[in-house]
């Protein structure tokens, strides 16, 4: 009943979404074009209803149409678009065209008088049944219902599904009514060839151009990028209302695991701690993670040859992704990705790609490799047509990325966009507490007193209580500490290196033993260098933050 419920109202949210909004004045321009015709909303939101309904079984749910690529569903769409488009800007000039030509004056009476003309149906139909395989697209909810519930029960899917979809339409029913109505009280709309429709047909043609052209994924980054409404996000938060869960399906301990940190404190804003070397503890792994979960029944492996994570467990760092290549959340991560693969895979780390598809045509093998190859993805990617890996991981949203340690713990996950630098963080934290791990026998530690990564938000600290001293005002979160002002940060440090994560826009004057060393410029979210020495020793650091504010997240060492 739950996901009832949330299905429905998947459907109702959908045209909030950044792959929706673009193509609304195509279904409401189709209803107001005709403010005469009572029946032509109820038309065209129907038909679009059951080509959502049967797209979704013929592109998505089913593999008769694998080897269709996706341009020629944008260009199915875009073309009955273009067309009504120019039925609108240039009626009568289309109908002497087409009477002239061989075997289109059929679907000429079918489509373009009879969308000009009260009584037929074709016309109206054929905009929503073009519609159809865009709309089929935009809701993660509605991708839910097709990787975990309908193969296991096609009944119970078929009703998941019918319920989002009517959700859908009467949202749009309700848009296009009301467009009509309002409409129909202005009496310049109602001239079949004035200046309203013609405004109305370009508007097709120019969405025609941008489904067809692709040019509609960009608008819907560029939507997203504004931070406009996310649907995603949304739908997610509703779920875990009604399920009372973490995050509506993914593993039981939650969507961002880090373990059981507890009772963590620092200080208030302004107050101050001290440090001595003796007070620094031993950094130990105590807490319980969820183990990870084998590849199960992979389809194939795209770029790499076939290996299991058994093979890594013990050797690598693994940040699991589940994604689909087609998915535009997907692809905003996919830079990211790449960027961590390239910095951390030498230091340990290693990217799986887990490809559970959408559409039956990202079951190719070969469509999936050109993808990888345009958005240049050189970590392994890994086939789930079956969606058997999915359904092991309980997942439930694309994207979805699970941090494996080295003893093939899940230590943290993120689902969707965003959180960029937490991960990056999640994954250098890893690597510097465990990659040591896999050092040769003779070389099982670095040989001389280090302290350990110290944390400044409040969710980590309460073990390095009593180790460093801020002065200056301070506004303590619970992922980093943010000075308001000029500030100072002091700190005793053994090791050799020393390194901060951080971000903001300030300049910091390094002083180490009392010493000036170097003015440091913070500016990008990164890993910044405080010294280096060629030998280890104990030192005495003080960061005098002269311009800026900055956000601190962590001091590593080495």
């Amino acid at each position: 009943m739950t996901l009832f419920i949330i299905s429905f109202i998947a459907g109702v949210l959908t045209v909030l979404a950044p792959c929706i909004l673009p193509l609304l004045p195509v279904v409401l321009g189709g209803s107001v074009s005709e403010t005469q015709n009572r029946r032509r909303p109820l038309v065209i939101v129907g038909a679009l209803a059951l080509s959502v309904f049967l797209f979704t079984f013929l592109i998505k749910a089913s593999t008769v149409l694998i080897g269709v690529p996706e341009s020629f569903w944008r260009w199915f769409s875009a073309i009955i678009i273009g067309i009504f488009g120019l039925t609108l800007l240039f009626p009568s000039t289309w109908a002497r065209i087409t009477n002239r030509i061989p075997g289109m004056r059929t679907s000429n009476t079918l489509f373009a008088r009879g969308y000009q003309s009260k009584g037929a149906l074709w016309g109206d139909a054929a905009i929503g049944i073009a519609l159809g395989p865009i709309f089929a697209s935009c809701s993660p909810t509605y991708f839910i219902i097709l990787a975990t519930v309908l193969p296991q029960s096609f009944a119970q899917g078929v009703v998941y599904m019918a319920a989002y979809v009517l959700g859908l339409s009467l949202i749009l029913l309700a848009i296009a009514v009301a467009g009509q109505k309002l409409v129909a009280k202005l009496n310049w709309a109602a001239n079949p060839s004035g200046w309203f429709k013609k405004v109305l047909g370009i508007i097709f043609l120019l969405v025609a151009v941008f489904v067809g052209s692709g040019a509609d994924k960009k608008v819907q980054t560029a939507i997203l990028d504004a931070g406009f409404l996310d649907v995603t996000k949304i739908e997610q938060n509703i779920t875990e209302i009604l399920e009372g869960s973490n995050q509506g399906g993914s593993l039981d301990e939650g969507s961002k695991r880090e373990g059981s940190d507890q009772g963590l404190t620092f200080p208030d804003q302004g107050q101050t701690l001290t440090l001595s070397p003796e007070t620094i503890p031993t950094q130990t792994m105590t807490k319980k993670y969820p183990q990870y979960i084998e590849i199960v029944n992979p389809s194939g492996f795209v770029n790499s040859e076939p290996f299991k994570l058994a093979d890594l467990i013990g050797k690598k760092v693994i940040l699991l992704d589940f994604m689909t290549y087609s998915c535009i959340n997907c692809q905003r991560t996919f830079p990211h990705m790449n960027e961590w693969y390239e910095k951390y895979k030498d230091d340990g780390l290693e990217i799986v790609g887990i490809h559970t598809p959408e559409f039956a045509f990202e079951k190719n093998i070969d469509n999936v490799r050109k993808a990888a190859g345009e958005f240049g993805i050189t970590f392994p990617l890994v086939l789930d047509n079956d969606y058997a890996t999915w359904q092991a991981y309980q997942n439930r949203y694309w994207p979805h990325k699970f941090l494996i340690n080295l003893n093939g713990n899940i230590v943290y996950d993120h689902v969707g966009e965003g959180a960029y630098e937490e991960t990056e963080r999640r994954i250098v934290e890893v690597l510097n507490t465990e990659m040591e791990g896999i050092a040769p026998p003779e070389s099982a530690g670095p040989g001389y007193p280090r302290s350990p990564e110290i944390y400044f938000g409040s969710l980590r600290n309460a073990a390095y209580k009593d180790m460093v001293e801020l002065k200056g005002s301070w506004a303590i979160e619970e992922e980093y500490a943010q000075n308001d002002g000029e500030a100072e940060i002091l700190f005793v440090t053994q090791g050799k290196d020393m390194h901060m994560v951080a971000e903001g826009d300030a300049e910091i004057n390094v002083h180490i033993d009392g010493t000036f060393i170097k003015t440091l410029h913070v500016s990008d979210s990164k890993l910044y260098t405080i010294y280096q020495n060629p030998s280890p020793g104990t030192h005495t650091i003080r960061l005098v933050i002269t311009k800026g504010a900055i956000r601190v997240y962590t001091f590593t060492f080495g």
